[in-house]
């Protein structure tokens, strides 16, 4: 990442969210634009994505927060002069040919992106994440009304269930790492454009452990990880929307040393053939014929609990609404809403001459 376009980049707008926004409106609004453009998601935007998780990576550390304030946002419009406490800056300095990093004169190699990564970390490197999961899934009209329970099938890198992750043989005498000496990081001193500074990382060898096992586990091979299927099972909320996206901490990827990446599960709603939602309510069209409209009637109709018989009272006019408590959608400590009858009258197209004379007497009557 170029250092130039790290400094006049605006984090906050990247995640469409105010200077004063709060940890959770960020996590919040990452989650939301992370599910829209996450690369395996149809329609997905990978350098979009990327993007997201650089604004994220910064503004969700308190620390790469503050110093992103001081040094970042203070620059925005191309100007990077006093970004780092009024000093020369670095006006005028072409960044735009080291993007793979460069090696100077005394066989000093930089990766620009790890450097200033490193710096406006305060020298340390988050523990890993493994990768977010998107998946789709269909319910029925009244599967979305009543909830239900769904069991999804992945094929992804999961926690090893043989080591539990440690990637320990059972009973296997584990050693103190050689290379962090039991620490589980590494401090290393990095020269930069900037001059010199400590840097600690989490240790390659043990993964952060400290321990490394004297045999490994035969099932992941020491890794501690591997890729299998595995069934999840989702508790699908009563009235969820089409398209409402739930999403399950730590049910995506594993990685070695880590925490777990999330699921995400977008969800379609087939439509209904008799019924709709608005709300809590359940909405349908009641279809009665005119003479049952003038005189009412008592009818059967189906409802998502079964049958019911509703009274449709005399005289009752055009798109006139009848209420059947408490047959709607379930929402909280088992309270439901209302179905809502629309009343349809469906007028004779055709009428024999005694129902012609029937109703010409009707009219005679003002009716």
């Amino acid at each position: 990442m170029e250092f130039e376009n790290y400094m006049s980049k605006d984090y906050y707008q990247t995640l469409g969210v105010d200077k004063s926004a709060t940890k959770d409106e960020i996590k919040k609004a990452f989650r939301k634009l992370a599910h829209e453009y996450h690369p395996d998601k149809k329609g997905g935007n990978e350098t979009k994505f990327k993007e997201l998780n650089e604004a994220y990576s910064v503004l969700s550390d308190d620390s790469k927060r503050s110093q992103y304030d001081t040094f970042g946002s203070g620059n925005m419009g191309g100007s990077q002069s006093g970004g780092f406490g009024g000093g020369q800056g670095f006006d005028g300095f072409d960044f735009s040919g080291f993007q793979g990093g460069f090696q100077q004169g005394n066989g000093v190699e930089f990766d620009l992106g790890d450097i200033f990564g490193e710096f406006f970390g305060g020298g340390r490197r988050r523990a890993p994440r493994g990768r977010d999961i998107s998946v789709d899934i269909t319910l029925s009209f009244e599967e979305s009304i009543f909830g239900v329970q769904r069991t999804i099938i992945l094929n992804k890198v999961s926690v090893c269930d043989t080591c539990g992750g440690s990637g320990a043989k059972r009973g296997s005498v584990q050693n103190t790492c050689s290379t962090c000496n039991g620490k589980g990081k590494i401090q290393e001193m990095r020269r930069s454009i900037i001059g010199s500074f400590s840097t600690t990382k989490v240790c390659e060898t043990c993964h952060g452990f400290g321990k490394v096992p004297k045999e490994k586990c035969e099932t992941c091979n020491g890794r501690g990880t591997l890729k299998r299927n595995k069934d999840i099972k989702a508790a699908i909320p009563a009235g969820i929307e089409d398209g409402q996206v739930l999403s399950m901490r730590g049910q995506g990827e594993a990685v070695t040393g880590g925490t777990s990446g999330d699921l995400y599960i977008k969800v379609h709603v087939e439509q209904h053939n008799l019924f709709s939602k608005e709300g809590n309510n359940l909405v349908m069209d009641l279809h009665v014929k005119l003479s049952d409209a003038l005189l009412g009637v008592r009818t059967d109709i189906k409802t998502l609990d079964g049958t019911i018989t509703l009274t449709i009272p005399e005289g009752v006019n055009f798109f006139e609404v009848l209420r059947v408590k408490g047959k709607g959608v379930p929402y909280t400590h088992g309270k439901r809403g209302d179905l809502l009858a629309r009343i349809i009258i469906d007028m004779p197209k055709k009428m024999s001459k005694e129902a012609k004379k029937a109703v010409e007497e009707l009219r005679t009557r003002g009716i």
